[in-house]
This record gives structure tokens, C-alpha cells and sequence, in this order.
């Protein structure tokens, strides 16, 4: 029976274009990956700022927080639906740990600011943790703590448990890397870019593949 196996793996790999250690990787199961749920402001800095951390596998822009289901972001940017703009960060635990995700959270933007982000003002830009668990939510604390000790401020990020996260819409993903010379990008979003990818760089967590 083993050579009718061989010629019909044979004839597999031919006729798909797959060589036997491709074949062999596809059978591996995929990595178990986490997710960390966190708003900075606008959703498409932090989400530009997150691709680049090593370990992370995608961020997803979204909004949570609030008490409208399926809300859309022209209702989001009225500011009466209570919900947050945030990301979902999923990521590989071997590479990165959700305390090294929230540790990084304090340099991608600024806590210490009540329900705004440099001129984008409104309760949908606060700074928040939305934790899945009592560990994240332990995990999220002591972070909170140390960081202001860092800034030597009061940081006012809300630490919650998650209730629904729910993408936004499609064209709100990647927002940056397709839209890199929109103006708000260029004046708002570029610069955070590039003050975070230092930061990684000086941490040695950047993922050079993935930095613009």
C-alpha cells in the first residue's frame, strides 16, 4: 500500500504546488492567541501603533463601553451612545504576555486626560481597559499604578469588564495603512506612529515587518 500513498502524495504536491514540509506546517495546529480590548482615543492610532508590536497577530478597530447595540460611528461620534472607540488586540501569549500589552498602553497615548485626546474631545475618546478576566483586570491595576508613578500624574483610565466589542465598519480597519496621506493621518496619527515605534524599538518589541 505504501507506494500507491507515495505516488498519490506525489501527484498532491504536483498538481497543488505544495512541497511536503508546507503540506506538514498546514497540519500543525494554529497558535492559541488572547486578546486585549483597549481605547486611546482614536481608534485608528492606537490600531497602527498595536500592528507593529512582535507577537501581536491582528488588531481590530471597534467600539465597547456603551449602552446602544450595533452602534455605528456617526452615533459613536455624537457621543450619546456611551461606547468607546477601541481595539481588539489579538496576540500569541508565547511572544508577548497581556501585561507587556498594557504596559505599552501608558506610551501609546495620553492617560492623564479626561475624555480626550489631544483636540479629539468626547466620551468616546476616553482611556480605557476593558479586562475578560480577574487576572487581566489584576493585570490592569497594577499597571494603572505603576505608570503613574512613571508620569507623575493622575491617570484617569476607566478599567471595566468587557460586556460586547463590536467591530466598526470595514473601511475603519487598516485606516492608516490605507489612508497614510489623509490629513488627519498625517498631522495626528503619523506622528503617535512614529513616537511608538521608538518606544518599540528601544524595548526590542517592534515587529520591523510590520512598521511603516
Amino acid at each position: 500500500m505504501k507506494k500507491p500513498l507515495t505516488v498519490l502524495f506525489a501527484a498532491m504536491t504536483t498538481a497543488f504546488g505544495l512541497t511536503s514540509s508546507e503540506i506538514s506546517a498546514a497540519d500543525e495546529p494554529a497558535a492559541k492567541l488572547e486578546s486585549a480590548i483597549v481605547g486611546g482615543g482614536c481608534f485608528w492610532c492606537v490600531e497602527a501603533q498595536y500592528k507593529m508590536l512582535k507577537g501581536v497577530k491582528k488588531v481590530v478597530s471597534g467600539y465597547s463601553g456603551g449602552h446602544v447595540k450595533d452602534p455605528t460611528y456617526k452615533q459613536i461620534c455624537n457621543g450619546d451612545t456611551g461606547h468607546a472607540e477601541v481595539i481588539r488586540i489579538d496576540y500569541d501569549p508565547a511572544l508577548i504576555t497581556f501585561r507587556d500589552v498594557i504596559d505599552l498602553f501608558w506610551d501609546a497615548h495620553d492617560p492623564t486626560t479626561l475624555n480626550r485626546q489631544g483636540n479629539d474631545v468626547g466620551t468616546q475618546y476616553r482611556s480605557i481597559i476593558l479586562y475578560t478576566s480577574e487576572e487581566q483586570k489584576k493585570i490592569s491595576e497594577e499597571s494603572k499604578v505603576n505608570a503613574a508613578k512613571i508620569i507623575g500624574k493622575p491617570i484617569v483610565t476607566e478599567i471595566v469588564p468587557l460586556e460586547v466589542f463590536y467591530p466598526a465598519e470595514d473601511y475603519h480597519q487598516d485606516y492608516f495603512k490605507n489612508n497614510p496621506y489623509q490629513g488627519y493621518c498625517q498631522a495626528v496619527v503619523r506622528p503617535k506612529v512614529s513616537k511608538f515605534k521608538q518606544k518599540l524599538q528601544e524595548k526590542g518589541k517592534l515587529d520591523e515587518a510590520k512598521a511603516p
